[in-house]
């Protein structure tokens, strides 16, 4: 049962106005952290039953916060608990300012073999708004560094419908990234989530809301100009040179098992779903106390059809309604006949055999489409 194993280093130097996702700007606990996260490893040893990692992921948080040598604990550990695969994809998540030529060519030379750079944008005027803590500079040389010391395989985020970022200066984000020759581009809109500092601040009124049309036209921009490139729009979110995927990302897409280590890391397996606590405190003490760390469910039918649906038409291959009632035993294309044919009407959706994928239009819908056909 091969799978993947992620490993969330909940560190940042410094928190975005937009991030909900989990981490502290305090390192002080740092080594306390990376002992739980080993012993959660050897915890989980027998979790793919023997088969060798095919794709290791290190997210955050910030993992380029880590030295080498701590990361290479880690890669140490993983590696005794668990096997890799000779061909194995390693990604590391790095903040452009961590990304020296010395720092990249010490991960790289630890068998790290994919990048993942949070650039969010080549605009220093998009980065202040955002509260980030590098600058476009930096971005353009840790892209150079990191080529410069052998990496092949370079994912760099990008942020759209930033409020005050115009169609042109989204579109030089789009040709800076293609003119670099990175491999992978993932693309995100801006979105004001629960409890972040831009929530806090649009509230009271000292930063603007960012607005629907702006996104989605920034969108259909990058996608077109994207597409014309030659790249693969494999996920709504996700665009490649051709062949070039995250294969640890498309293994969530396509219900592969994986473990998630450390704080708020979520794991699947066997049709179950777990997720650990999102407190490193709390989590540090669990695991050195031997305690649960974690709570889980077993997905129903129902909710087992309902992922595939979602995942499946966030994808270039679409949700196979076969697949889904043999894993399930629900039949889409007859419970859900209507509601396709009027997705199909409105042309968000297109069918070939059993598998329905979103046309272009869709894809800025993929999940209220996916929503309409769940089963309830």
């Amino acid at each position: 049962m091969t799978g993947g194993l992620y490993i969330h280093i909940p560190f940042c130097r410094q928190a975005c106005h937009y991030c909900d996702f989990h981490f502290a700007i305090s390192l002080n606990h740092k080594a306390e952290m990376l002992q739980a996260m080993e012993k959660e490893m050897e915890r989980n040893a027998g979790f793919f039953e023997g088969s060798l990692l095919r794709t290791l992921y290190f997210g955050g948080g910030t993992p380029s916060v880590l030295k080498s040598n701590e990361i290479e604990k880690l890669l140490a550990t993983a590696r005794k608990n668990f096997g890799i695969e000779p061909n194995v994809e390693i990604t590391l998540e790095a903040n452009p300012d961590d990304l020296t030529k010395d720092y990249c060519k010490a991960v790289h030379d630890l068998g790290i073999n994919r990048l993942s750079i949070g650039v969010q944008s080549f605009d220093d005027n998009d980065l202040k708004w955002m509260n980030r803590i590098h600058n476009a500079e930096q971005a353009l040389s840790a892209i150079e560094n990191s080529k410069l010391v052998g990496f092949d395989n370079i994912n760099i985020d990008l942020i759209f419908g930033v409020p005050g970022s115009h169609d042109e200066r989204w579109l030089n984000n789009i040709k800076t990234a293609l003119n670099l020759d990175v491999q992978h581009i993932s693309t995100y809109s801006l979105t004001v989530e629960e409890g972040t500092p831009l929530k806090k601040l649009i509230q009271k009124g000292k930063m603007q809301n960012p607005e629907d049309a702006l996104s989605e036209r920034q969108y259909v921009l990058m996608m077109d100009k994207l597409e014309t490139a030659g790249w693969e729009h494999y996920e709504i979110s996700n665009f490649c040179k051709p062949g070039l995927y995250s294969r640890h990302n498309t293994s969530y897409w396509q219900g592969i098992p994986y473990l998630g280590i450390g704080p708020s890391a979520h794991s699947f397996k066997d049709g179950k779903r777990r997720w650990n606590a999102k407190n490193n405190s709390w989590y540090i003490r669990a695991i050195t106390e031997g305690t649960a760390c974690f709570e889980e469910e077993t997905l129903t039918p129902a909710n087992k059809a309902n992922e595939m649906l979602m995942t499946g038409l966030r994808t270039r291959w679409g949700a196979d309604l076969d697949k889904i009632l043999s894993a399930t035993g629900i039949d889409i294309q007859k419970a859900g006949l209507p509601k396709i044919e009027e997705l199909l009407a409105e042309r968000l959706i297109y069918k070939e055999g059993p598998i329905l994928r979103v046309t272009s239009k869709g894809k800025l819908f993929a999940d209220y489409t996916a929503s309409q056909l769940f089963v309830v």
